[in-house]
């Protein structure tokens, strides 16, 4: 039998094949999606021939060139896959009118983007793949392309999808109150039209994969960068033919995600039939190109808007009409409907406002598919409400942070309902806005900015109010159909030598999710923090939960977590009850011992507990059995989501005769109720704060008129940088949410939310001298020149 023998460079494993030492590490510790080729015996690798065009028929597919490469095991093609895979639809019931055509992992007598997959190419490395790509010959008719939303409802359109029957995925029309004798009676109308770039998530790992298939017990093993493990496993099963318990996804480290790992992918789909024609692993990574080509877009919308103001500033109602293009497909299982729903729902949100009107466009276009992605259309609503807002304050001479302070939902209105429907059980807009004023010193800023005019320097100040959905209830997708868990799991052991061991569904992606639970653990049954590990992403080892999106895993997961800690505490206290011959109630555990309650007295290390109740269970009182192991589920209960809410403000400077902006500072307001670990929701918010900067000045997935993809690569497609970033300052006020035991709401995209905003309106309180403003996402120096009418 085979040894592994350790070696100075690594260590040997079962197979004879060398592994390096931190791998090796990370193995013996069961953590990490350890996916090097040498852990794989017989691992293929897939390549894909991709669409050259936006929109193109499939007139004929050459692979014997590419079949006769040696080294490659098989070409497929779409019509090849049909046969392997189910297709995919991407509608749910809670969205009704929702359409979208069927969809395979390869394009089947069409491609509908440039950059869609096409073939398949399997070989022995990805560089053999590639090779044999190459060598496929597709014969393509090129198609007209439909790149511009606004030309997608238009009767000379082409429809896409003939047998859908229109370019309309979906509309939603919402109206709270009458809306035109407002508008018609008011001091001031603001209105505008508001354009928002397309960008992507951009994470650090990219899409990356190793399926494996074992025939002879059909099971498919998937080591994944996915946020989901758990749907995963549930597409995975249904869209191959087999038993969920047979299928296994494992994904405890995610290098990012955004919302971008959410999502059924084509390649993806691809590899996992490869891996079960030929029972074998075959492995799959996206590169920089394919993932500018492939990962889910977001914040395509152009949105016309209006909101009537009084003589005193009260905002009386909103009129909006956004339209946003979703690419060929609405995106599978989530749908692409969710960002246009959300950013329709959340117009006006931090606001009382008596009447609203909403209608929402939908709209297929030959582009790379669209979906969530970090703060799920709230960029979106933010910009246009507090755009509006400040363009009121500006006409009838009101500051604009006291114009906020005028509309927003007061202490004595909750719980509120908004106009479109969202209930807020409590949020803390004044104790915001005054921190927020207090820390920023805005008096002194105010000063600083115009003496700074008068030099001829041009700063601007821009404020956002915002509100963030968390902690989603029940119903969010389940509902609608979709198998996606609304509940989290957490089991927790504790071992002979007294260390807890966590398992959690909720999913790390580099966010804190493992520190956090540790800590909650720790805090809860009373042990050091370093006694306590915690492991998460393994269908296999993990209890089932929805994992990590919409800023719900402290919320609903840290709960599950909370509350088992507490069930593993009493079982602990009924077995040194027994061992001490007290009651449980008279104890308590602090530090990793259990103690007299009322006194504090070290009375039983755990270790000690743990000794006797695996080892000496023959020293017990017959009958009592030691249960060393609990387990608990959480689901919020109450209000449908729990708001985070807060205020950002944007301190920068333009150059008007370059129209380059500098950020000088940010800072930011937020409460998401209970502040568990202060470092991580500080660091959570920066985050955010600088992804929504992102996409306020610097990044946008363009597009040629026939649908080319302009920004393949990292020089063509601006990612923020830490040298163009500020200061960002955050500050915190506490309102816990009655639907969580932990009073804790989500934070992760509360940066994101509203950093669009501010500095948007701050760059038209430095324009406002020249009667200039922008409102086309990203901000580059040329609108602001076009703005300015100097080009």
């Amino acid at each position: 039998m085979l040894k592994p023998q350790d070696t100075e460079s690594g260590r040997q494993d079962f197979v004879g094949q060398r592994v390096p030492r931190e791998n090796a590490r990370r193995l013996a510790e069961g953590r990490g999606r350890y996916v090097d080729d040498i852990a794989f015996r017989n691992l293929a690798h897939v390549a894909f021939v991709r669409s050259p065009h936006a929109h193109a028929r499939i007139l004929s597919v050459d692979i014997e060139a590419a079949r006769a490469l040696p080294g490659v095991i098989d070409v497929v093609t779409g019509e090849d896959m049909k046969t392997m895979c189910r297709p995919w639809v991407g509608v749910l019931g809670h969205f009704p009118g929702l359409k979208s055509p069927e969809q395979y992992p390869l394009a089947v007598g069409r491609a509908l983007w440039h950059g869609e997959p096409v073939v398949a190419v399997l070989a022995d490395s990805r560089a053999l793949a590639e090779d044999g790509a190459d060598l496929v010959e597709v014969d393509w008719e090129a198609l007209p392309a439909l790149v511009d939303a606004e030309t997608a409802l238009a009767p000379q359109t082409a429809v896409l999808h003939p047998d859908l029957g229109d370019n309309l995925a979906f509309r939603l029309d919402l109206h709270k109150g009458e809306v035109e004798a407002p508008f018609a009676g008011a001091a001031h109308v603001a209105e505008g039209e508001f354009h928002f770039g397309r960008h992507t998530g951009l994470t650090l790992e990219p899409r990356s994969m190793v399926a494996d298939f074992d025939p002879s017990l059909r099971q498919l093993t998937v080591h994944h960068s996915t946020q989901t493990p758990f749907q995963m496993q549930d597409v995975f099963a249904r869209h191959f033919d087999l038993e969920e318990g047979h299928v296994r996804v494992i994904a405890p480290d995610v290098g990012g995600s955004f919302g971008l790992k959410l999502h059924v992918y084509g390649e993806e789909m691809a590899a996992c039939a490869l891996a079960i024609r030929h029972g074998r692993p075959v492995k799959f990574v996206a590169d920089r190109l394919e993932a500018f080509q492939t990962d889910i877009h977001a914040r395509d919308h152009r949105v016309k808007a209006r909101m009537a103001v009084s003589a005193e500033g009260e905002i009386l109602a909103m009129d909006v009409d956004d339209l946003t293009g979703i690419g060929p497909f609405s995106v599978y299982p989530r749908t692409s409907a969710v960002e246009g729903n959300q950013a329709i729902r959340l117009m006006g949100g931090p606001y009382r406002m008596p009447a609203y009107r909403g209608r929402l466009s939908v709209v297929f276009q030959n582009k790379t598919p669209m979906c969530q992605y970090r703060a799920v259309g709230h960029p979106v609503a933010c910009a246009v409400t507090e755009g509006l807002v400040d363009q009121a304050a500006r006409a009838l001479g009101i500051d604009p942070l006291d114009m906020r302070r005028r509309n927003v939902v007061t202490q004595d209105m909750y719980p509120h309902t908004s106009p479109t429907g969202y209930i807020f059980e409590r949020l803390s807009h004044e104790e915001c806005h005054a921190r927020l004023a207090a820390m920023m010193d805005y008096d002194r800023l105010r000063r600083e900015q115009a003496e700074a005019r008068r030099r001829g320097v041009h700063r601007g100040i821009g404020f956002a109010t915002f509100i963030e959905i968390t902690n989603p209830g029940p119903a969010f997708y389940g509902v609608g159909g979709a198998r996606i868990s609304a509940q989290d799991g957490c089991v927790m052991k504790m071992e002979p030598s007294g260390d807890i061991r966590v398992m959690v569904s909720v999913t790390e992606q580099g966010q804190g999710t493992e520190t956090i639970m540790a800590q909650i653990a720790a805090t809860h049954l009373g042990v050091p923090l370093e006694r306590v590990k915690v492991y998460t992403g393994d269908t296999q080892t993990s209890p089932y939960g929805g994992a990590t999106w919409a800023s719900r895993g402290a919320g609903i997961g840290g709960v599950a977590v909370m509350k088992t800690a507490a069930a593993l505490k009493d079982n602990l206290l009924a077995v040194a009850a027994t061992i001490l011959q007290t009651q449980a109630e008279a104890l308590d555990i602090h530090g990793g011992e259990v103690v007299t309650r009322a006194t504090g007295e070290p009375r039983l290390p755990l270790s000690e507990l743990g000794r006797i109740a695996y080892f000496r269970p023959d020293t017990l009182p017959a009958g009592f059995h030691a249960e060393m192991t609990a387990a608990r589920h959480h689901v919020p209960q109450g209000y449908p989501f729990a708001f985070t809410n807060g205020v950002q403000a944007s301190y920068l400077e333009v150059d008007v005769d370059t129209g380059q902006v500098r950020l000088l500072d940010h800072w930011v307001v937020e409460d998401c109720g209970t502040v568990i670990n202060p470092l991580l929701v500080d660091e959570q918010v920066r985050g955010g704060v600088v992804q929504g900067l992102g996409g306020a000045l610097f990044e946008e997935c363009l597009y040629s008129p026939e649908g080319q993809l302009l920004c393949g690569t990292m020089a063509d497609y601006l990612a923020p940088m830490a040298a163009e970033m500020p200061d960002i300052h955050v500050g915190h006020v506490e309102t816990p949410t009655e639907t969580s035991p932990l009073g804790a709401k989500g934070v992760g995209e509360a940066g994101t939310a509203a950093a669009p905003a501010a500095v948007m309106n701050a760059i038209n309180d430095a324009l406002a001298p020249f009667g200039a403003s922008v409102s086309r996402m990203p901000f580059t120096p040329e609108r602001i020149l076009q703005a300015l009418g100097k080009v």
